[in-house]
């Protein structure tokens, strides 16, 4: 690796999610083993000892060659005392003692603990020492949180097979037992636990069980779940949380906020069975469906029906259901979002190669897997990645959010490579531009769909470590095709094209930007008259005026008049660098759903 090219780039980043200075000047700070509990237990990051960060800006500690072999020893002495933090994570290989413009620096790659090590806390007291990681930094946990990392970490008792005291078969909705049984018997119809009554077949199913230890037997909180009655789902003693909720989003969101709801109304027993036979219909009616034979049978699952209930099954079988917040799952025109309460048992890399199975509801699971709607080999992702890439649509996005904690999982339906994109960059480019590679293609598409590229936002399509997106973007400069504007990683990169920006010109002698073709008048809100022709600094100010909470970018185009695109490329990020406004999505500026708030004073 070019570890000169890594560094540039770290110190042309700011402190993100998973990136973190620290100064020694004063001797090895306490506080990076906060920033090492948080990175653990989240989704791993680097922290960079020897240099802070000061209004944009590094100032190096100047370690010598004495204090860093000094340090060194002070983090491995650490690391391996139980009584100063409960796990050491790294390997030697994971400490890097750089140089960067003559200033020395130690790199400390701090990965994601695995779910057994988790909780990962300061001292020998967990409860008032574990902390995670936010777009904000690190933040301590509450007991709460610190018990839920420790359930998860206990394998040997899934959290759906605790038994709930009090329940019986009254509260079972008979209706969704007899339903599973025939779906179960059209996929296994000689499966033998089909003769069995509605008592043992729940037993078989682990909606039942026995402890062998304590002789304790009743109802799971798994077979409440899948077949409970909604009352008794709700019950303080199961998951009074519980609310599955399905949306299908309008195109115009500020006119409806859905045209379809599946949600517990009181019209249906509302548990994860029937919520899955009611949504998994409205997620696949409107998707093509190509003709295909196999033995003479018509197959009715395309790669993008099966990704889709994939996804919906990961959503219901990986929640934690003792979480604050609900199931939701979104249908959109041109993206679906499966939102499910809990954080991830594996890491986002995990996630992404596939391969491995972590489940947090094992019954659930198994009872999805015997009506073929889920799978336990870690294949599962393996098929949401393969349906989307099949239709060349832009890769599905998955993240963590914390207080509540959820898993987002987003499924855009935006092509790749458009033919017309194809097409233009000929134009352009010349026929050839078809044979440079795909990840340089589909650098080149997407920069000419979304008008601008960013390494950021190539971490999000292409499978490759951060250096070698620079040495793509910089070979792509190189030989004419993109060009660059800005420093480091903040570097943005356009289309080597003549590019007409009359409507956007910016009057520099007066700072003041013309913006007469850009009046908004709309009947939801009227744009003030006056905004039109607003210095730049006016302008700026009054946007910090209407983002007093976070709002999207089209919000900020309504209340101020001007066009969004102008406002994505020329007036926010110079306020995202002057530390006027921050993003939500601090660490993703291309998520689909970023919405921007001013910064206090």
């Amino acid at each position: 690796m070019d570890f000169d090219l890594f560094i540039s780039s770290l110190l042309d980043e700011k402190e993100s999610y998973d990136l973190e200075y620290k100064s020694a000047e004063g001797g090895f700070p306490g506080s990076f083993w906060d920033t090492y509990s948080s990175f653990a237990n989240t989704q791993g990051g680097t922290i960079v000892l020897g240099v802070k960060e000061k209004k944009g800006k590094f100032i190096f500690d100047g370690l010598t060659d004495e204090k860093i072999r000094q340090y060194i020893k002070i983090f491995w002495d650490c690391a391996n005392n139980k009584t100063h933090v409960s796990a050491s994570l790294l390997k030697e290989d994971d400490i890097k003692i750089e140089k960067y413009k003559g200033n020395s620096i130690i790199l400390f790659h701090i990965p994601r603990a695995a779910r057994t090590q988790r909780p990962v806390y300061r001292t020998t007291n967990p409860y008032n020492g574990t902390f995670k990681r936010n777009d904000e930094g690190d933040y301590k946990c509450t007991e709460q949180e610190v018990r839920r990392m420790f359930a998860d970490a206990d394998d040997s008792s899934p959290r759906d097979s605790k038994i709930l005291k009090g329940f019986t078969i009254d509260d079972i909705d008979n209706n969704s037992v007899r339903q599973y049984r025939n779906l179960f018997g059209t996929i296994n119809p000689t499966h033998p636990w089909l003769t069995l009554d509605d008592m043992d077949l729940l037993k078989k199913l682990g909606a039942y069980r026995k402890d062998r230890v304590t002789g304790e037997e009743g109802f799971t909180l798994a077979g409440l779940l899948m077949f409970g009655k909604y009352d008794s789902i709700t019950d303080n003693e199961c998951a009074p949380n519980f609310f599955p909720d399905y949306r299908n989003i309008p195109d115009n969101s500020t006119i409806m906020r859905w045209t379809d709801r599946i949600c517990p109304d009181g019209t249906w027993e509302a548990n994860l069975f029937q919520f899955y036979r009611k949504v998994m219909p409205k997620l696949t009616e409107d998707l093509p469906r190509p003709f295909k034979l196999k033995n003479n049978v018509r197959v009715e699952d395309s790669p993008t029906k099966v990704a889709i209930r994939e996804a919906l099954t990961n959503a219901l079988v990986h929640s934690d259901y003792s979480e604050e917040g609900s199931i939701i799952i979104e249908k959109r025109k041109n993206m679906f979002v499966f939102s499910n309460p809990g954080n991830m048992l594996i890491s986002i890399t995990q996630y992404y190669d596939g391969g491995e199975s972590v489940c947090r509801n094992k019954s659930i699971q198994k009872m999805f897997m015997l009506i073929g709607s889920a799978e336990k080999a870690g294949s599962g992702v393996d098929k949401i990645l393969t349906g989307w890439k099949e239709e060349n649509w832009k890769k599905p996005y998955i993240t963590e959010k914390q207080r509540p904690d959820k898993v987002l999982l987003l499924l855009p339906m935006e092509s790749l490579l458009p033919e017309q994109n194809i097409k233009e960059l000929k134009n352009i480019f010349g026929s050839d531009i078809e044979h440079i590679g795909y990840d340089k293609l589909l650098t080149l598409s997407t920069c000419l769909t979304e008008n601008v590229i960013t390494n950021d936002r190539l971490k999000e399509l292409l499978t490759l470590h951060r250096t070698d997106i620079t040495k793509l973007l910089k070979d792509l400069c190189n030989n004419k095709l993109l060009i660059s504007e800005g420093n480091g990683r903040g570097t943005k990169y356009y289309i080597n094209k003549k590019v007409d920006t009359s409507e956007e010109k910016v009057d520099t002698s007066e700072e003041k930007v013309d913006t007469s073709e850009e009046k908004v008048d709309t009947p939801e809100e009227k744009v003030d008259n006056t905004n039109t022709h607003l210095k730049r600094d006016e302008l700026e100010r009054l946007i910090t005026e209407k983002a007093k909470e976070y709002i999207s970018l089209e919000e900020i185009a309504l209340r101020t008049g001007k066009k969004s695109s102008y406002l994505k490329n020329k007036i926010i990020p110079e306020m995202i660098r002057k530390n006027k406004l921050k993003r939500l999505y601090a660490q993703t500026p291309n998520h689909p759903e970023q919405k921007y708030k001013a910064t206090e004073e």
